[in-house]
């Protein structure tokens, strides 16, 4: 059963795949880096599908989707709650790169 604190990010497979090998995940959202964007945006477990369909729904890339599940306990950098224009729903937002270790699961995105 999936864990209500847990965070999720959808992803590209080679985007976790580099973050491996670098020991930190910093892509912010598709397309963005967290340099860009100044933070990586993840959302609540409930929030996923919409946002998967918002970011990815014309997504014919090479590399299979992914849902890297985030235990914010595990961070060393700041993670805040933020409202999004224009409804106010506060969606996660980290501020800084993820350690892999903080990644407890990687999941297929149908």
């Amino acid at each position: 059963m999936p864990n209500p604190q847990h965070i999720v990010h959808i992803t590209e497979r080679s985007l976790w795949e580099a973050a491996l090998k670098s020991g930190t995940y910093e892509t912010s959202t598709r397309g963005r880096t967290l340099q860009q964007e100044g933070f990586i945006h993840f959302s609540t477990r409930p929030q996923l599908p919409r946002i998967a369909a918002f970011l990815y729904a014309d997504y014919e890339g090479p590399d299979e989707l992914v849902v890297l599940v985030v235990d914010p306990a595990r961070l060393d950098v700041p993670l805040k709650y933020e409202a999004m224009p224009p409804h106010g729903e506060e969606f996660p937002h980290v501020y800084g790169p993820i350690p892999v270790e903080a990644v407890v699961a990687v999941e297929p995105w149908e």
